[in-house]
């Protein structure tokens, strides 16, 4: 059953959409199509040629690169990255402070070689004193524009973020705002502005708070001791700052002021030459003060921060990762070609900071990351570059063991962005090949010890020391178990994981530890969403557990049989969780998956109260949509067990109720068909009498054998070949005029018709050739033998064994599939089955009869 919600290849809601399609026509050779598994769960919803792929039919795993995940080629789905505005803007202003420094460097040598050199003793004293002025001043700025660079970049580290960029600025924004609106300039910024600032601030000071103080804070080292805050860092990045404003204002004074009066005096040569360094003077100032006003305009005026960083959905700490950003990637444009900044994007920036050994670069670097891979616009580019980087990825799967209570944040972000990455099938291969990966995801699984979802015994050693400490106790615990549950499905999509996750020691055992919930819970309408959540989570990854293919499955179910929580749990959801149907659902799938297994079926039978819980969902009118799931789970555990079955009929009304359901043709009749069946064929001789009662569902199952198709089909003659087994020739001659056959003819062609559609083995229907075949055995044996000789012989019943006989598979001889891997193979061959029915019908009823 195709359910509403998408589904990975083990029948796993995951949301993402996108499951592969299998089906089609069968071409005529022997080729088998092998359809994914849309579900693990039954269902029988379906009517006619509908109903649900499940254990009962083969299904294949998502190929290689099917699945989830954004397709988009870039973020935003063709838009520019809004941090190209930032870099846009460095590149801008670093052409202007390149091209200021290249006219104060010429301007430099021209008044060092030239003024001085030729003419220092013709100078008048006011020019001399002018032009060493300027050179002093802008000398010194231009060949200490780096350092000052350099101070104040440290002076943008954490909690003084953006501090340059004001201070640095702030003399033209108070004019620039003056002369826009005088009534802002006077009465302060807005209450936009202030709460802007406030949320930046909070910031900032949160990341201070979570500073390793084993190492120095740039921004607040002292260079000189005895002098406390006025030589730290970050003050000198701001008096270095405003020396090169006061000496770009001199220079454009003194520069201004000499060519108005231009009373140089001295001979003809003095003159010009003192003209083009006034000049050059004043452009290089001019140049300098524009890339300020410029800087101001856009930064304090324009917003350009505020507006980047609401186009980047980053929240209150936007501006202060946003300031870190445009000021590397401007120190860049300066500190090498004026193209390097625009090399920068924000995601390249983030996994820069989180490989910092601090803390506060590490928190910025992956909340950019986190908000990033959680939009909808930038996630697939943002994952696919994460994702390449083996360094980053490293470093994310690391946050995850980090417990200190001041490094809360960046765990929890770090859990987002890997969960993330762990939904793409590429990216989740790197993430579990890394060593210790599936340890670290298992530590977000620690409840801290007072959690309702901590097992009642806990194997020594399982919990870490520094878990148990104070500190790891010092926050919820319940949204990393989320977090961690969540990787862990995502990771389990693929069948290698799968035998990881089983393979770590005591993960199997908290995985189940999150199944159980308490009647209190289950009970309540009013339960925390994040509880529920926490169980539904920890039941769908066991449900991808036990739903394994191969070995890996075989010991999966064996291992999470043998947890003694695991059935009673599953349980309890039955009994208690009538509020929540979709927890119901995913117990009884998972019960399903462990009855693949004799271990499993033995747990499950041993454990009082779930048989029965099953059969109440599966009667009851009010559990419709559940009952198609408790039906499949009920026919695996019946499924060769005998204790299965006597289990199942310890009900006492269990038989007319199913024989009920196939007689009023409702939504549970494909699996109560199943569940009927295997009762027949596995009870044993102590309840064969009782089992008389089932012959009353014959006329149901020979009307469906005669009009419908695919798994109600295959079902309805599966079953009527075991009822066969308590009625005579007589008897079936006179229950199929009761379905409305008037006669053997007619049913004779019915079965000849069934295997001349299915010519070759088919996915869905995979016993459907067998049940026929044994249906043509049991006619021709019993009393009216020679008679359906004669038909089947009329019919071509002959020949199409024939054909049968030369494209019989593997395919048929297994009762139910644990992927493409067959489990509980039939007792009796195929091809032997086939080969009794050649020889009954090529001899004549009479002989066959002798030979019984």
């Amino acid at each position: 059953m195709k359910h509403k919600k998408g589904r990975d290849a083990r029948g796993e809601s995951n949301g993402d959409g996108g499951s592969q399609k299998g089906g089609g026509e069968v071409p005529l050779s022997i080729q088998l199509d092998i359809v994914e598994h849309p579900g693990g769960g039954g269902g029988g919803l379906g009517t006619g040629g509908g109903g649900s792929a499940s254990f009962f039919e083969p299904w294949r795993e998502q190929t290689p690169g099917s699945g989830s995940g954004h397709g988009s080629s870039g973020r935003g789905g063709g838009r520019e990255p809004p941090e190209k505005r930032l870099t846009l803007f460095a590149l801008r202003l670093a052409v202007l402070e390149k091209a200021a420094s290249g006219l104060g460097k010429l301007d430099f040598v021209w008044a060092t070689v030239v003024l001085l050199g030729g003419f220092a003793s013709s100078l008048h004293i006011t020019d001399f004193w002018c032009v060493t002025v300027i050179l002093v001043g802008e000398g010194a700025r231009v060949f200490s524009r780096s350092h000052e660079l350099e101070w104040q970049h440290h002076a943008t580290q954490t909690s003084t973020a953006g501090g340059a960029l004001r201070s640095s600025s702030r003399f033209f924004r108070h004019i620039v705002h003056a002369l826009a609106d005088p009534a802002a300039a006077v009465g302060g910024g807005g209450a936009a502005d202030d709460d802007a600032r406030a949320r930046a601030a909070l910031f900032q000071r949160q990341i201070v708070a979570f500073m390793k103080r084993r190492a120095w804070h740039a921004p607040d080292v002292s260079l000189l001791p005895y002098t406390g805050w006025v030589f730290v860092s970050r003050k000198i990045g701001r008096l270095l700052n405003w020396l090169q404003l006061l000496s770009a204002f001199a220079c454009v004074a003194l520069s201004i002021m000499r060519l108005w009066r231009h009373d140089f005096g001295g001979d003809d040569n003095m003159r010009p030459a003192l003209l083009l360094f006034y000049t050059l003077a004043l452009a290089e100032a001019s140049l300098f003060l524009f890339e300020k006003a410029y800087w101001t305009w856009k930064v304090s005026i324009c917003k350009l921060l505020h507006q980047v960083s609401a186009e980047c959905e980053l929240g209150a700490y936007g501006l202060v990762s946003l300031t870190r950003f445009f000021y590397d990637a401007y120190s860049r444009c300066i500190a090498g070609s004026i193209f390097d900044g625009i090399k920068m994007d924000l995601v390249s920036f983030a996994e820069e900071l989180i490989l910092s050994d601090f803390l506060d670069e590490q928190l910025i670097g992956v909340r950019i990351l986190q908000q990033f891979a959680n939009s909808e616009r930038s996630a697939g580019d943002t994952l696919r570059k994460v994702g390449t980087i083996p360094r980053s990825i490293d470093r994310l799967v690391e946050m995850l063991n980090w417990k200190r209570p001041d490094e809360e944040e960046v765990r929890r972000c770090a859990a987002e962005v890997v969960s993330k990455l762990a939904g793409k099938r590429q990216n989740a291969l790197r993430v579990s090949g890394i060593p210790g990966s599936i340890e670290s995801i298992m530590s977000l699984l620690y409840t801290g010890g007072n959690n309702a979802h901590a097992p009642v015994s806990q194997t020594p050693g399982d919990v870490a020391e520094d878990e148990a400490s104070p500190a790891a106790r010092g926050y919820d615990h319940l949204p990393f178990n989320l977090l961690g549950l969540l990787i862990l499905k995502k990771l389990a999509r693929d069948h290698d994981n799968c035998g990881k996750i089983g393979n770590a020691r005591g993960l199997l055992a908290k995985i189940i530890s999150f199944t159980q919930a308490s009647p209190v819970l289950l009970r309540n309408p009013h339960a925390s969403d994040s509880q529920v959540r926490a169980v539904k989570r920890a039941l769908q990854l066991v449900k991808m557990l036990v739903s394994t293919t191969g070995s890996t499955g075989l010991a999966l179910r064996k291992d999470v049989a043998e947890d003694v929580f695991t059935v009673s749990n599953l349980r309890d959801i039955l009994r208690y969780g009538q509020q929540h149907r979709e927890l119901q659902k995913l117990a009884t799938d998972v019960l399903t998956g462990l009855a693949l297994d004799e271990s499993g079926k033995k747990a499950i039978v041993a454990t009082g109260g779930v048989v029965k819980q099953l059969l109440s969902i599966f009667v009851s009118a009010e559990e419709r949509e559940l009952g198609g799931e408790a039906g499949e789970a009920l026919a695996m555990l019946a499924l060769e067990s005998e204790d299965g079955c006597g289990a199942i009929l310890k009900r006492g009304d269990v038989l007319d109720q199913l024989v009920a359901a196939l007689q009023n043709g409702d939504a549970r009749r494909l699996n109560a068909a199943r569940l009927l069946r295997n009762l027949c064929a596995y009870s044993g001789e102590k309840h064969r009498e009782r089992l008389r009662v089932a012959t009353k569902a014959l006329p149901a199952a020979l009307s469906a054998t005669m009009a419908e198709r695919d798994k109600v089909l295959e079902v309805s003659v599966g079953l009527t070949a075991e009822i066969f087994r308590f009625i005579d020739g007589e008897r079936f001659a006179a229950e199929l005029r009761g379905a409305g056959v008037a006669e053997e003819r007619a049913y004779a062609e019915r079965l000849a018709s069934v295997l001349r559609r299915y010519r070759y083995p088919e996915i869905r229907v995979p016993r459907m050739r067998r049940f026929v075949v044994q249906q043509v055995i049991w006619l021709v044996k019993c009393s009216r033998g020679d008679v359906y000789v004669e038909l089947f012989r009329e019919v071509g019943m002959e020949r199409l064994l024939e054909s049968i006989a030369d494209t019989t598979s593997e395919l048929e001889c297994y009762h139910v599939f644990s992927g493409s891997v067959g489990i509980s193979k039939h007792r009796e061959n195929f091809s032997g089955i086939v080969d009794s029915a050649l020889e009954l019908i090529a001899g004549s009823g009479g002989g066959a009869r002798a030979k019984e």
